[in-house]
């Protein structure tokens, strides 16, 4: 079938030759428009009706990522280039000009669609590689948007020659004069590039990590790495966007380290009133000795007291002549007792201690010192606060109490008692 054809059927319908050869010319394009939109049609339908059933039969997961993706469809996009590509020429075989146009549109059309199918394997290969093992430790998003801009970048080339007619080498050969231009145009991408080549082989940061950037507003988990940038969703669940080369130049905190752990640490202080520390008495350490965690740690000690007060007994009178027991100290040891105890505390390979710091106008502080054993934050706030409060309200057994500075409730009191005064 030609022109020709087309041209003889409207010339029988009654339209004089030179309009019958214009409206033949037109129904040709439309034909050949019609035939490549249907070959297209009958690939999808082939592709969904036999392909993907097949695919969705096997037992092999990997492949499904396959019809996620796209791919089997872009490839349908090249059948109507072949239609056009065969028909084409003997259609208007009567028009060179028509035909050389036409092969400079289905080469054209080619390209474009190439690079969809790159597109759509890389994206295969990236939610393949994500699922593995070690995808999440590995994240190739930002590589393979690397290779996307590469390859399209290229695929811009080898459109520009074939609509152009030039070869691809000379636009190959005039890229060392605007490689300048390129950097400056691409500056973003390259050190996103580089950036994110360093974030995944030193395993600095992947998605799902909890990171601290504050200067750049960024406390939350991360959520995508990209080519150029890394988006964290802060817990207000604000999503701050922060440069790919900003995690190189700029320091952050990765809490990664304390989710593989198993431990997250309590690192918080009691100030004690330094009005209430005071020799344990016989009645103190009738107290302490009915509390069971103390009770191994005052056998120790007293032990320990008693030898060395037997040495210096006659100078027992001064309190500062012997050795006894203070009821911080015996408070200290309790904590340790207690946390050795707790069943939401880590007991081997991580720091557990109690100490107390240096003096100051707000009290002496009693610092605890340890990890628990779950990580996750509402659970670990729990933990911390139930342990807190035991350590707060059994001060008072060891005659201790916190520091806290007047309130505006104490102030009035202390003015009403000088008023009756």
């Amino acid at each position: 079938m030609t022109t020709d054809t087309f041209t003889q059927l409207f010339i029988k319908a009654g339209l004089s030759t030179v309009h019958a050869e214009m409206v033949g010319v037109l129904s040709a394009f439309l034909f050949l428009i019609l035939l490549a939109l249907f070959a297209n049609y009958a690939a999808k339908a082939f592709i969904h009706g036999v392909i993907h059933p097949l695919i969705h039969k096997t037992s092999i997961e990997w492949d499904d990522l396959l019809i996620e993706t796209r791919v089997f469809v872009r490839f349908s996009h090249i059948v109507p280039a072949a239609v056009i590509h065969f028909f084409g020429p003997s259609l208007f075989e009567k028009f060179p000009d028509v035909v050389a146009n036409l092969g400079i549109v289905v080469n054209t059309y080619l390209i474009v669609i190439v690079l969809f199918i790159i597109d759509g394997v890389l994206n295969f290969l990236r939610r393949a590689w994500e699922n593995g093992p070690v995808g999440k430790r590995y994240p190739a998003k930002s590589f393979t948007q690397a290779a996307k801009l590469v390859i399209n970048l290229i695929g811009i080339i080898f459109i520009l020659s074939a609509v152009l007619g030039k070869s691809p080498l000379v636009f190959f050969s005039g890229l060392g004069a605007v490689t300048a231009i390129l950097l400056l145009i691409f500056k973003d991408a390259i050190l996103g590039l580089v950036a994110g080549f360093q974030l995944s082989v030193n395993h600095m940061i992947m998605v799902g990590d909890w990171i601290e950037m504050p200067g750049r507003g960024a406390d939350g988990d991360v959520i995508d790495v990209s080519l150029t940038t890394v988006k964290v969703q802060n817990w207000d669940k604000t999503i701050t966007t922060i440069p790919t080369y900003a995690l190189i130049s700029d320091s952050f905190k990765n809490w990664r380290g304390m989710s593989e752990s198993g431990g997250r640490r309590i690192k918080r202080s009691l100030n004690i009133d330094m009005r209430t520390i005071q020799f344990a008495d016989e009645q103190l350490l009738e107290r302490f000795k009915r509390i069971r965690l103390l009770r191994p740690y005052l056998e120790q000690k007293l032990e320990d007291i008693q030898k060395h007060n037997s040495e210096v007994e006659n100078d027992l009178a001064e309190l500062i002549n012997g050795r006894r027991l203070t009821n911080i100290g015996t408070f200290r040891a309790y904590c340790v007792a207690y946390l050795r105890n707790h069943p939401k505390i880590h007991q081997s390979g991580m720091t557990l201690l109690v100490r107390q710091l240096a003096p100051t106008e707000k009290g002496i502080p009693i610092e605890i010192y340890c990890f628990t054993n779950d990580t996750a934050w509402v659970n670990f706030e729990d933990i911390q606060g139930d342990l807190f409060d035991h350590l707060l309200s059994i001060l008072p057994e060891f005659g201790l109490s916190t520091y806290q500075s007047p309130s505006g409730a104490d102030l009035e009191k202390a003015g009403s008692a000088l008023q009756l005064n």
